[in-house]
């Protein structure tokens, strides 16, 4: 992965974190909390998570292509899913359609995607 994409990568984990801090404190010391406080678990778990994945193909330890993938699926199916709660919770309405089970199941997915490219056998 090229130095410019794993920075990119590194700064919207980095305000994904940010922006899960700041939901959490909205959620905290706001009304009905029930959609944001989930948005800013998914973006305070998968932060961290996208940070590690990157390290690891980094690192070698995961196939470049696999990790690539489930990093990728990581970064979009966590901004569906957090987008649209906090979409609905100040906006009342869906970011699109769908967008939050899309965003779900992208992130389970690209869970498995990163298992597979742990067990995916690796060339040297």
């Amino acid at each position: 992965m090229t130095g410019i994409a794993s920075r990119l990568i590194i700064v919207i984990a980095g305000l994904m974190g940010a922006a899960g801090v700041a939901l959490a404190a909205a959620a905290a010391h706001g009304g009905d909390a029930s959609r944001l406080s989930p948005a800013s678990s998914m973006l305070l778990f998968h932060a961290p998570a996208i940070l590690a994945a990157l390290a690891l193909v980094q690192q070698g330890v995961l196939p470049p292509m696999l990790g690539r993938v489930a990093i990728a699926g990581l970064l979009l199916g966590t901004a569906l899913f957090s987008g649209d709660l906090t979409w609905r919770h100040f906006m009342s309405s869906a970011l699109f359609p769908m967008a939050a089970p899309i965003g779900g199941t992208l992130l389970i997915a690209s869970w498995l995607a990163l298992a597979i490219a742990a067990l995916w056998p690796q060339r040297r």
